[in-house]
C-alpha cells in the first residue's frame, strides 16, 4: 500500500495526478485541519502530527510505502526514524529543512511571530483565491493550479499552520535530531527549482538517515502536481530496486 502525506498550504488533493500516474493502490491522508476537520482534542504541533501519522499507518497496516511532501516529508522522516516498523520504504523532499543548521524562511518567521502571523492569515482569508494565487505561481504552479490551491485556505488551516510552525523553533532538528539510519529503505527527493530547498543540506540529511538521494528536474516546490509523471517514474524505480513489486 502506498500512503501519501501532504504538507502545509495544501491538502491531500495535491496527490491526485501522482496517484493516477502510479496506478497502484494508494491512500492520500489529510492532515487534521487541512481540508478537513480538526478534532477538538488534537494539538497541531510537529510532534502531535507525527504521532497522528504513526497512528494512521497503524490502522492501515503494513507493509507501507510512505511518501511525504513539505511538512508531510518531515512527518515521514520522523515516523521512519522512530515508528517505522510497518514501513517497507519511505520517501520525502525538502530534507534541508530538517538539517541541524537550517534557518526558517521569511514566511515561517512571520508565522512564528505572535500577532503578526495572525494578522497575515486574517488578511489572506479576506482575499479571493485569485488574489492569493501569486504566492503559488511564484513556486512554479500554473495559474489554474495556483487558484485551486489558494482556494483551500480557511481559518482552521491558518490556525493549524501557525501552531505547527511555532512548535518547530528554532528548527525541527532541534527536537527530532540527531537523525540515524532508518530500518526501511529511504529516498530523499530534491526539486532543483524549489526556492525552499538546499541541495547540500538535503544530501547531508539523506546520508544521516541512510537514504538515497534523487534530484527532480524542471520542478519547483509543488512537484507532485508539477511533475507527476517524472516523479512517479522515480518512485517506481526506487520501489523496484528494493522489492519485487
Amino acid at each position: 500500500m502506498i500512503v501519501f502525506v501532504h504538507g502545509v498550504g495544501e491538502t491531500a488533493a495535491i496527490w491526485t495526478d501522482m496517484r493516477r500516474v502510479i496506478g497502484r493502490e494508494s491512500i492520500a491522508l489529510s492532515l487534521p485541519g487541512f481540508g478537513c476537520r480538526r478534532p477538538a482534542s488534537f494539538n497541531p504541533t510537529m510532534n502531535d502530527y507525527a504521532q497522528w501519522l504513526a497512528g494512521e499507518l497503524e490502522k492501515i497496516g503494513g507493509p507501507i510505502d510512505l511518501v511525504g511532501h513539505d511538512w508531510g516529508a518531515g512527518f515521514t522522516y520522523r515516523v521512519a526514524a522512530k515508528f517505522g516498523h510497518q514501513l517497507r520504504s519511505w520517501c520525502g523532499d525538502i530534507g534541508n529543512v530538517f538539517h541541524p543548521r537550517y534557518e526558517w524562511h521569511s514566511f515561517a518567521k512571520l508565522w512564528q511571530t505572535k500577532g503578526e502571523g495572525e494578522n497575515y492569515f486574517a488578511n489572506q482569508i479576506l482575499l479571493r483565491p485569485k488574489e492569493r494565487a501569486s504566492l503559488y505561481e511564484d513556486s512554479g504552479l500554473d495559474p489554474a493550479q495556483a487558484i485551486k490551491m489558494a482556494g483551500e485556505l480557511d481559518a482552521i488551516m491558518a490556525r493549524c499552520t501557525l501552531d505547527l510552525y511555532r512548535s518547530a523553533m528554532p528548527n525541527p532538528h532541534h527536537q527530532w535530531g540527531p537523525w540515524t539510519p532508518t530500518n526501511a529503505p529511504g529516498l530523499v527527493l530534491h526539486a532543483i527549482d524549489d526556492p525552499l530547498g538546499h541541495e547540500g543540506l538535503a544530501r547531508e540529511v539523506a546520508i544521516s538517515l541512510g537514504a538515497r538521494f534523487k534530484r527532480i528536474a524542471n520542478s519547483g516546490h509543488f512537484w507532485p502536481c508539477q511533475q507527476p509523471t517524472q516523479t512517479a517514474a522515480i518512485l517506481k524505480s526506487f520501489w523496484a530496486s528494493i522489492y519485487d513489486g
